[in-house]
């Protein structure tokens, strides 16, 4: 689990909710105006509508699940693919890299499964890379895709709340008879501001920011598999592999990895 994520939902609600209370004095009564349904259709309404037109529903859907991943994030770990490459750079180098066939249809890496089986193949070191690469490039479309959905409906939240915000201001000004109405209509006109907003900074632009990070983190273990398959290939020592690897990482992580090889 992505405890940062948790920790983060968690304490916003709390602080967003104990705001509103301490606003309100711990009137209960007050806070529950902020519930305002007409509002809530305005703003959350409008921007799923717009969402609808502007993508194909299959996409909608696809990005949504996405949002798993933020509390439950895929499996990366840099230290585990450097370690994974070193381990067939010993295998090619003792029995050969036709033994590495069968560690390869056992892996449940898909694209380093791919890559070996090329490699075992005879392909091309630069028709790997050009294959590989444009995997790459084509997982990393589709994260880009699901993140723009996010991105898309981060835009329409605060819009609609100013729609829903202009819409309560033209009924309350073609309605002025009772200047004691006047605050409290406009509190309620401002309300859909107030969804579009926590709508887009807490949900939506998080979402998209932390799938941009796991895209990039998932973006560098390919390039790390990459460099590592080519470097098997090129029948290189695996120690001067693991170096070269290690340039991937953060120092921290350097260091850990020489520690879980013994210092290798």
């Amino acid at each position: 689990m992505e405890l940062g994520s948790i920790i983060g939902f968690l304490s916003g609600t709390f602080f967003i909710i104990f705001s509103l209370m301490l606003s309100a004095k711990f009137e209960f009564w007050k806070v529950a105006k902020i519930v305002d349904p007409p509002s809530a259709m305005i703003t959350i309404g409008g921007t799923i509508a717009a969402t609808l037109i502007a993508y194909p529903i299959s996409r909608i859907v696809n990005s949504l699940k996405t949002m798993g991943k933020v509390f439950k994030p895929p499996n990366i770990d840099p230290q585990d693919s450097i370690k994974k490459i070193i381990e067939l750079a010993n295998l090619a180098r003792k029995e050969g890299l036709l033994a590495l066939e069968e560690a390869a249809n056992a892996m449940d890496d898909k694209f380093l499964q791919k890559g070996i089986l090329l490699i075992v193949d005879g392909t091309d070191p630069e028709l790997v890379r050009n294959i590989l690469e444009i995997e790459m490039s084509y997982i990393e479309g589709r994260h880009s895709d699901a993140r723009g959905v996010w991105d898309f409906m981060a835009s329409m939240g605060p819009a609609y709340g100013m729609v829903g915000t202009l819409i309560g201001l033209i009924m309350m000004l073609q309605d002025m008879s009772d200047p004691d109405a006047l605050g409290p209509n406009m509190a309620i006109a401002m309300i859909t501001t107030f969804y579009g907003s926590i709508m887009a900074n807490f949900i939506f632009m998080p979402v998209s920011n932390k799938l941009k990070i796991f895209s990039s983190d998932e973006m560098l273990i390919k390039e790390v598999l990459i460099e590592g398959m080519l470097s098997i290939q090129a029948g290189e020592n695996p120690r001067i592999i693991e170096e070269k690897l290690k340039s991937f990482l953060s120092p921290t992580l350097r260091t850990n990895l020489s520690e879980a090889t013994g210092g290798e």
